[in-house]
């Protein structure tokens, strides 16, 4: 059976665009770190490589699947959306966003099923199918995100503000606080293909009791 994320893990990415609570235990993903506009070509360069390495496990994974002949539950899956942590250190005073000082470690999450084995089998072929010298910054690792908010963001990247300022008043009402400066944003949308004012943006960030 092939699993899809959109349907399966409606509560993980079947956002609403208004805030709500949940708890995300831990998921393993494939990760890689970077530094700066999120514009310029290096944050690309490194999508792209996610991105052929994901396809690449995806790939393993059905050979190894076939190759014991098919009596997995899991046959297939489609590959999990691009996924982002975002933070900025800020200078005391300091209140604006300043996108060439952004640090950002951006990922593709994997199924349980995907082991660290299977990841080192498909990085040495991907390595030689598709060269990219961003392939040895990739790790494989396990990220729990624990108590949360989150929100469905509608529209420019540029407008998450908004967003933000929406979920920290609905913490506050909660009678709780924001526990990281780190935020995750899960993208829904292709940028290359949808409006900017039609992009789905899923927003998250940890909280705790005030």
């Amino acid at each position: 059976m092939k699993h899809e994320w959109r349907k399966a893990e409606k509560a993980l990415y079947g956002v609403k665009a208004k805030p709500s609570l949940l708890s995300v235990s831990a998921q393993q993903f494939i990760t890689i770190k970077g530094q700066g506009n999120p514009n310029e070509e290096a944050f690309s360069e490194r999508v792209s490589a996610l991105y052929s390495l994901a396809y690449g496990i995806k790939m393993a994974y059905k050979k190894a699947v076939k190759e014991l002949g098919n009596n997995q539950e899991m046959t297939d899956f489609t590959v999990y959306p691009l996924e982002g942590l975002w933070w900025q250190e800020m200078n005391t005073g300091q209140e604006e966003l300043e996108k060439d000082k952004l640090f950002y470690t951006i990922m593709i999450r994997q199924p349980e099923v995907i082991t660290r084995e299977l990841f080192c089998q498909a990085l040495k072929k991907v390595k030689i199918k598709k060269p990219n010298p961003l392939y040895d910054a990739i790790s494989f690792e396990e990220i729990e995100d624990g108590q949360c908010v989150q929100m469905l963001h509608i529209g420019s990247y540029d407008d998450e503000p908004r967003s933000f300022a929406e979920m920290d008043a609905f913490i506050q009402e909660e009678g709780l606080k924001r526990s990281s400066k780190i935020h995750r944003e899960i993208y829904l949308s292709n940028i290359q293909k949808t409006a900017k004012d039609k992009l789905k943006t899923i927003l998250r960030y940890q909280v705790e009791e005030a």
